[in-house]
């Protein structure tokens, strides 16, 4: 090989060691943390029904039921459409409780599903299509079944999936593997009171809330 055809090899083999980094240091500047934003973001409440519900102790219900009340009104305060679902069948399972229910308003639209996956149901992801919305803020049950299933069916279409893992139920008690695999597919855990403030913002936007009704501001244990 050729003298001046070393040198050059040389050259570019060092010009690539320096500009690796460069390019990695590129990559992590660019990397933007994810927040949750109300005007992009869709709630998602599944499968919150009788049947469900009554696997838990009577503590453990009241309280979701209470918490789930809470996430009602605070997307309702901010005009966050929510899609609710039932598992079939549903005369058999339970509707969603009406104490959850008259929170809602005009902005959640309910679907049965047969399909653990919410996504895997056409009018579901049709209407999801329709919203425009880039973000999924999701609740409900179970945990290591449904949650699981439409979390991820959620990635795979390309949204940013935001669990609130303190109005997440099932009525197992070994969750943990479900909740380390919606982790690894990209799945963001956060409780309701960093959603709350995440959604607020501010001092002042928190004293318009105030002023507007009772909206938790955190859950009780």
């Amino acid at each position: 090989m050729r003298r001046r055809e070393l040198i050059r090899l040389a050259v570019a083999g060092a010009i690539g060691i320096v500009a690796a980094p460069a390019v990695v240091r590129a990559q992590v500047a660019t990397k933007v943390p994810k927040r949750v934003i109300a005007d992009q973001s869709c709630g998602i409440i599944i499968d919150v029904q009788g049947s469900f519900l009554e696997q838990l102790d009577g503590a453990d219900r009241s309280k979701i039921m209470r918490n789930t009340q809470h996430l009602a009104r605070l997307l309702g305060y901010f005009k966050i459409p929510v899609v609710v679902t039932l598992e079939k069948p549903v005369d058999q399972k339970g509707s969603l409780p009406q104490e959850v229910k008259q929170h809602l308003g005009a902005l959640a639209t309910t679907f049965e599903k047969n399909f653990f996956d919410m996504t895997r149901e056409e009018p579901i992801r049709s209407h999801l299509a329709q919203l425009g919305k880039k973000q999924a803020i999701v609740a409900g049950c179970e945990t290591d079944v449904c949650v699981l299933e439409s979390c991820l069916g959620l990635l795979g279409l390309g949204y940013e999936v935001f669990v609130v893992e303190n109005l997440v139920f099932s009525s197992s008690r070994i969750v943990d593997a479900a909740i380390a695999r919606m982790k690894a597919e990209g799945a963001t855990f956060l409780t309701y009171k960093s959603l709350f403030y995440e959604l607020v913002g501010s001092v002042d936007a928190q004293t318009a809330l105030d002023a507007s009704g009772p909206v938790a501001k955190d859950l009780p244990q």
